[in-house]
């Protein structure tokens, strides 16, 4: 039986590794690209750069199927009441879609699966967002998502190498195959610009990361032909306030599917082999891998993105001071590292992952005492990766929440920019305010004397606000209301400790100190290794004690 087919694109746009595109093609008579603008996802809490990317990933798609005489269909709605109507106009015989792990997600694949079966219409989903079937990694750990980054390097061995990616359709793939596309559907099925999604694009700057299938393969292509950095790559060695990026910044094109997560594994592959390279959980390889750890660990806990119901989750009792969380988001602290990074954020929709530590790390147990899914839900809004999974996964590690449990190991606002920028060039460039600054100040305008302020044009608490908490008071107290919270988990939720002889217990002071002491030998890969492959939202490394 030839098909009338639709094929849904949602997450992986792209052409290449697209397993359920391939699946639509079988059979085949007439194909219909699909993307739906689904207002649960697509909405005003989306930020403009992503709302830019988006846009040209659908542009750079819609091109490559116009070269395989195909083209993309773009409509607005909920996809439940999108779907009937296509079924019943185009007679549809077969759907087919990539598989989406997301809550969300699952609930509206199983609704539009239903309405499709009800009307004899047969569905068929692939797997090829993450590099293994995430279900198939909690089935073998008897059931339950691994909590730790070593157990899942330990599944992921056992299940054996990613699947190899597989090649895009080629025109003979498509040769008897027509996409129906009549004159008045140019109009009615067409990519809309910003304007007629009526978003204000005034505030937009210069677009450092374009959206799109081929530019993602372009990067990719670029990186992989600097072999030695390929393999000399140690995520924790990158620094969070270079001018450019210090990572490769593909996370956003792995998010929204315009780059397979397989194809960059097996690409990497071919560079490592034969070659001394770096390993998990610090190499690239290790990147997807913390990928593939978060997603895990988003599908078998249940209320992943919330504090309340999440049973592997810290019970925290964060304080609500909107002032605050305000000061955070529009780059208003005070401390200019913090702001610079949150107007980095906010003007590109990128920053480094150590870069979102020290942010996310002062919202919440280092200074602001914040609840972590208050900067999850800007995170989600601003940044171009930003990815349900990575972005609750990390945000509760930050915090010291789940997964990661050194409360007591803080982000200084001050001495942690200065590591890799002594003499503040990140933040001259993103807080322009204080650009004539000198060095000695650039870090903490407030001290500066009267005249060096009058000098630099920039006076602190009229031209730039004075700190909004002292750090070095607000962060011990949350230092101790961590310890109190943590004191209230119950032994299900506290980190499982060996059986031995029994010792008298460190006080929190003795732990401090002894972690400052290992500050120089410590090996920055077993706390900083980050979900993304670049900068998805990421997990906490070499923090700097106040």
């Amino acid at each position: 039986m030839a098909h009338t087919c639709i094929h849904w694109f949602r997450k992986g746009l792209r052409l290449h590794d697209n397993p359920a595109l391939m699946a639509a093609l079988r059979d085949c008579k007439e194909l219909y690209p699909v993307f739906i603008l689904d207002p649960h996802l697509y909405n005003t809490q989306v930020g403009l750069n992503r709302w830019r990317f988006l846009i040209g990933a659908l542009k750079d798609l819609d091109c490559s199927l116009r070269k395989l005489n195909s083209r993309l269909f773009v409509l607005r709605g909920k996809p439940e009441d999108v779907f009937p109507k296509l079924f019943n106009k185009w007679k549809v015989t077969r759907l087919t879609y990539e598989y989406d792990t997301e809550p969300y997600s699952l609930s509206r694949d199983k609704t539009v699966t239903t309405l499709a079966k009800e009307q004899g219409i047969s569905v068929i989903y692939k797997i090829s967002h993450t590099l293994y079937d995430i279900d198939r990694l909690i089935e073998e750990n008897d059931g339950k998502p691994p909590l730790t980054y070593n157990r899942l390097r330990e599944l992921a061995k056992k299940l054996g190498p990613p699947k190899k990616p597989i090649p895009a359709p080629t025109f003979e793939d498509m040769k008897d195959i027509k996409t129906p596309c009549p004159e008045k559907h140019e109009k009615k099925y067409r990519i809309p610009t910003l304007e007629e999604l009526d978003l204000d694009t005034t505030s937009l700057g210069e677009e450092l990361f374009p959206g799109g299938e081929q530019e993602a393969l372009r990067r990719l292509d670029e990186h992989m032909k600097r072999a030695g950095w390929v393999c000399s790559f140690e995520k924790p060695q990158t620094s969070p306030n270079s001018l450019s990026p210090s990572t490769t910044v593909l996370s956003p094109y792995v998010t929204f599917g315009c780059l397979s997560a397989r194809t960059f594994w097996w690409r990497l592959a071919e560079v490592y082999q034969g070659k001394k390279h770096s390993d998990p959980p610090v190499s690239l390889h290790g990147q997807l891998l913390w990928r593939e750890f978060f997603y895990t660990a988003s599908v078998g806990i249940p209320n992943f993105n919330k504090m309340e119901g999440n049973s592997a989750c810290t019970q925290v009792d964060w304080d609500t001071n909107p002032e605050y969380l305000a000061a955070w988001r529009e780059a208003r602290t005070g401390y200019p590292f913090i702001d610079a990074i949150m107007t980095q954020l906010r003007q590109e929709g990128w920053m480094h992952h150590l870069a979102r530590h020290a942010v996310a790390c002062f919202l919440t147990r280092g200074d602001l005492w914040i609840s972590w899914e208050e900067g999850q839900k800007v995170f989600e809004e601003l940044l171009l990766d930003g990815d349900w999974a990575l972005n609750a996964g990390n945000w509760q590690w930050l915090s010291a929440s789940t997964f990661f449990h050194q409360f007591f190991r803080v982000y200084s606002p001050v001495a942690f920019g200065k590591k890799t920028d002594k003499y503040g060039d990140y933040i001259k460039k993103y807080l322009p305010c204080l650009k004539k600054f000198p060095a000695e100040y650039i870090y903490e305008p407030w001290k500066a004397p009267r005249s060096v302020q009058q000098a630099a044009g920039c006076i602190v608490g009229k031209d730039y606000p004075h700190p909004i908490v002292k750090h070095e008071q607000v962060h011990k107290k949350n230092i101790q209301r961590m310890k109190e919270a943590y004191a209230r988990r119950s032994p299900a939720q506290s980190p499982v400790k060996k059986q031995g002889v029994k010792r008298s217990a460190p006080s929190i002071i003795d732990m401090f100190q002894k972690k400052m002491k290992k500050e120089a030998n410590l090996h920055l890969s077993r706390l900083s290794s980050t979900c993304s492959l670049l900068s998805l939202q990421s997990v906490p490394s070499n923090i700097t004690p106040t």
